[in-house]
């Protein structure tokens, strides 16, 4: 399900880090052999005589704190890109696993952080669509993420063993992204929900599809 390639973008984007690391001396980066950039075993016999050609051929100090810096900024590039990489493809190849219960999941991104825990307060954004592909509500749109305690009915059944697991279905993880097709039985059933003047937002007997990512606890 899950794909550790990346596409060909990524290399051309980090070449330039990748010049720039390659360039950082081995030895202590406040000094700098000059035989590693002349060629020479020994400055003596390279030496030209000529203060303006020794000028030229003399090598460019990297400080310790400029060299981790730049370092720093292209292994940050690097992990943003494999990580949009990453969740890019997983999004493309995503493919339900369903349960007993009829719900069914992908993961699009595994979490790093704890499990949620039932009955603990937590934060979890969302987009919920219908089958046709119109969204119903995201908690994106609002700026805020959802927190409720999961696992105790606050929310629909499905949401509530999506997150925690179980019936075949592994917890979420802080931090992770999950995909989840919830039936009726385990959404708004016969109910439907948002129901006014014989139109309802979410019609009766209603498959609901929600991305859904696990902020963390509250």
């Amino acid at each position: 399900m899950y794909s550790h390639s990346l596409p060909s973008s990524f290399f051309n984007s980090t070449k330039h880090c990748a010049l720039i690391t390659n360039s950082l001396p081995t030895a202590p980066f406040s000094t700098v052999s000059p035989s590693l950039h002349t060629g020479c075993s020994t400055p003596k016999i390279c030496s030209s005589g000529s203060p303006a050609r020794e000028e030229q051929r003399r090598p460019v100090v990297v400080g310790r704190r400029e060299a981790i810096g730049v370092l720093g900024l292209c292994l940050g590039a690097v992990g943003l890109r494999q990580s949009a990489a990453a969740e890019e493809t997983t999004s493309a190849a995503c493919e339900f696993t369903a349960a007993p219960s009829g719900l069914a999941y992908c993961d699009k991104v595994l979490g790093f952080g704890p499990q949620a825990e039932k009955g603990q307060l937590i934060k979890a954004h969302y987009t919920g669509k219908l089958e046709n592909g119109k969204v119903f509500d995201s908690s994106y749109n609002r700026g805020k993420p959802l927190t409720f305690r999961v696992g105790v009915g606050e929310v629909i059944k499905g949401w509530d063993q999506g997150i925690l697991g179980g019936d075949g279905i592994p917890p979420m993880l802080a931090g992770g992204k999950r995909k989840l097709k919830i039936p009726p039985e385990l959404g708004y059933g016969m109910r439907g929900a948002g129901c006014r003047g014989g139109s309802c937002i979410i019609p009766p007997d209603s498959v609901l599809l929600f991305d859904v990512e696990f902020v963390g606890k509250a």
